[in-house]
């Protein structure tokens, strides 16, 4: 193998795909990536064997083609500590590549391209779905926050796709809390649904984030690829049965709260800040156009108040919330006023942009209150 690329565009891509390096593996192999040089491209992949990145670099000049696979961490440091420039990378019979820049080079050690894994992607009965890449950028950060760790149940660690005829719609719940992001921009004929695993979610909103292409993407009953510029990622899909998620959006709330969301925000902060450290119970009391928040941890005397005008419609309600699932919601939603829907102080809350935003009925949280003492 022999080649000439711009060491920036090669930092670029190498950085892109590590983040599916393992940071601890039986098979050594793994910590390396795979280059494999064909015409004028370089194609790079990095595998943990649940997710899959790759990516394709283009190359000035190709003398010789070949496939090897390289250590990701030493490539990584001496790329970022070279300014950018061409440089020639080609290897030798002793098992090692050189790298060639203007006035130095170094070696580091190859390994055959046959010892890395082979990756297998969707089957041919996948189905296919194409997301604008602002659409899933933003389902996900609605939403990925909100997923659970919970090895008894695992379909709840990730977001759920639940695509229809008429919409799309992401869902995450720890079960405290549930956030559903819906877009009328992605449909499907025939519903189709997949779990993305929230560590593949995370790494996708990464690389999403400049992205400006639609996204493929193409799933089957174990795995799913993201398609979009140079960039492709494969990765396992949590396999089960996702719960009910409609059954518990609550559709008869009638005592409703019009607020400022940072104005909120910002008072169950200040409030919370006197809230027990193991329960982080704060309170509601609801009166009309009267909401006060307090809080207060007797083990260490200490207590807050903060009261707030606003617009609130319906019955004299006393609720608790967990102060650091209400900051999660509030912090999440980019909607300048919200609605608080209650029906009483045992049932869940809903939270929504309000009707006067434009977002309304794409975002909705629902939080589950603590018990009032």
């Amino acid at each position: 193998m022999e080649f000439k690329v711009s060491s920036a565009e090669l930092l670029k891509g190498v950085v892109n795909v590590s983040k599916a390096i393992p940071a601890k593996t039986s098979l050594p192999i793994l910590e390396n990536f795979l280059f494999v040089l064909t015409g004028d491209g370089l194609r790079i992949t990095a595998s943990d064997q649940e997710l899959t990145l790759q990516t394709t670099v283009a190359v000035e000049s190709t003398r010789e083609e070949g496939s090897i696979a390289v250590p990701a961490r030493q490539l990584i440091e001496l790329l970022k500590a070279l300014p950018d420039q061409p440089i020639d990378i080609k290897t030798s019979g002793a098992g090692s590549f050189d790298c060639i820049w203007n006035n130095g080079n170094s070696s580091l050690p190859y390994f055959p391209a046959e010892d890395f894994p082979e990756i297998k992607g969707v089957g041919e009965q996948a189905r296919n779905v194409t997301f604008p890449a602002d659409v899933l950028l933003e389902g996900i950060n609605s939403t990925v926050y909100a997923t659970a760790d919970d090895e008894m149940r695992p379909t709840m660690n990730g977001i759920f796709f639940d695509m229809g005829e008429q919409s799309t719609t992401l869902v995450a719940s720890d079960s405290h809390k549930l956030i559903c992001y819906t877009t009328p921009a992605v449909k499907m004929e025939e519903g189709a649904s997949f779990i993305l695993h929230k560590k593949p979610a995370a790494v996708i909103k990464s690389l999403l984030d400049k992205e400006t292409e639609p996204v493929q993407v193409a799933f089957d009953e174990g795995n799913v690829t993201f398609r979009f510029g140079n960039m492709m990622m494969l990765c396992r899909l949590v396999v089960g049965k996702y719960p009910r998620y409609r059954d518990v959006i609550p559709q008869k709330n009638a005592n409703i709260l019009r607020i400022d969301r940072l104005q909120l925000l910002n008072t169950v902060r200040r409030v919370a800040v006197c809230a027990n450290k193991a329960s982080n119970h704060i309170k509601f009391d609801l009166k009309p156009g009267q909401l006060e928040i307090t809080a207060q941890d007797l083990g260490f005397a200490l207590a807050a108040y903060e009261k707030i005008e606003c617009d609130y419609a319906g019955e004299n309600l006393s609720v608790g919330f967990k102060s650091s699932f209400l900051i999660e919601i509030l912090s999440n939603m980019g909607c300048e006023t919200l609605l608080m829907k209650f029906a009483d102080a045992r049932k869940a809350a809903l939270i929504v942009p309000s009707e006067d935003d434009e977002a309304n009925g794409k975002l909705c949280g629902i939080i589950m209150p603590m018990m009032v003492s």
